[in-house]
């Protein structure tokens, strides 16, 4: 059963937020509303079809809208498609009882629907659903004032699903943007290389915790899973209309030089520059900060392994002018070991 405890705490202090159901049958608008009767966060509201549903959009500020796929008048993909023009930031959810590729395909590609719901659903998952849906909401919002307070607050708001890697993007921003200096980037690039350093994991918003912070391997699922993140982050971002160089960091930050990275498996120069600026700062961090599934290498394997993956891994170009940012901080790592040692010794 999904953990929705994580995403009640989100929201204890900015209050309830507005979710509009959309369906032709009185008796599933009646289920609706019995289900999030006694709900802390969900502020409900539910209208039979397409005309009333527009209507409440053009006058209440909704987070999230859950419409039935199948209704007379307007069909629920019209509708979401709709509402993505009158209200981008509104957060939009189909829900069919046929559960055919086309009518998926539509829902994602016309309406930009991030999630299917399929009928009769489980009251647990839906309820989950829609909370999840709010948060991501909330993420669009933030991000759509597209200043760095804002920005790096959702940033931080996103690692507390991931304990390990607390302050990891504050960190990524930095070393991204030393490294966008050496490169001589104009500073207006450089800021948005700092808000992809930022912002760069923002799609693990829809990753379970239960996934991130699994002490192991993962299995074949779970990975594909992780795999999504770069494409659920860009995805937010683009709907925040935060500039292309941002998107571009967030969607290819996993991609590799050689071409064996994801999600589509772009090779060298194909990777937009900013990205691959990101990566190096991304990796780095990671290697030299414990993992839910490992402890932190010594500055020693840091060296070795960024070096081994100069070769695949990186724009060997960047890699090399790395190095003396790469060097400053292993450097620092070592000082504050040795007096942390001292400090246990005497």
């Amino acid at each position: 059963m999904p953990d929705k405890s994580n995403q009640r705490d989100s929201f204890t202090e900015s209050g309830m937020r507005t979710v509009l159901f959309v369906d032709d049958e009185v008796s599933i608008l009646h289920e609706i509303q019995k289900l999030f009767s006694d709900d802390a966060i969900v502020r409900l509201l539910v209208a039979s079809g397409g005309e009333e549903a527009l209507e409440i959009i053009r006058t209440e500020d909704v987070w999230l809208v859950v419409s039935d796929s199948h209704m007379p008048g307007i069909s629920g993909i019209e509708l979401l498609e709709r509402i993505r023009h009158i209200s981008p930031t509104t957060g939009r959810i189909l829900m069919t009882a046929n559960a055919d590729l086309k009518t998926a395909i539509d829902a994602i590609n016309i309406s930009e629907a991030f999630r299917f719901i399929i009928k009769p659903w489980d009251n647990n998952e839906l309820q989950f659903i829609v909370h999840e849906g709010l948060q991501r909401a909330e993420v669009v919002r933030e991000l759509a004032h597209s200043e760095e307070g804002a920005i790096n607050s959702i940033a931080q708001a996103i690692e507390l699903k991931d304990p390990c890697t607390r302050g990891h993007c504050d960190r990524v921003a930095e070393y991204a943007a030393a490294l966008a200096m050496r490169i001589g980037l104009s500073e207006g690039k450089i800021i948005h290389v700092k808000y992809g350093g930022w912002l760069h994991d923002c799609g693990k918003i829809g990753v379970p915790g239960s996934v991130l912070n699994f002490p192991g391997r993962l299995d074949e699922p779970s990975l594909k899973i992780i795999h999504k993140h770069p494409l659920w982050g860009a995805e937010l971002a683009r709907q925040a209309s935060l500039p292309t160089k941002v998107v571009n960091m967030i969607l290819y930050h996993h991609e590799k030089y050689d071409g064996s990275g994801y999600p589509y498996g772009l090779k060298g120069e194909e990777i937009a520059l900013e990205a691959r600026i990101v990566t190096i700062a991304d990796v780095f961090d990671c290697l030299r900060t414990r993992r839910p599934y490992r402890a932190a290498y010594t500055s020693d394997q840091v060296r070795e392994i960024m070096q081994e993956m100069s070769e695949s891994y990186f724009d060997p170009h960047l890699m090399e002018l790395f190095q003396a940012t790469a060097e400053e901080v292993l450097e620092e790592d070592a000082r504050r070991a040795a007096t942390h040692h001292r400090d246990v010794v005497g």
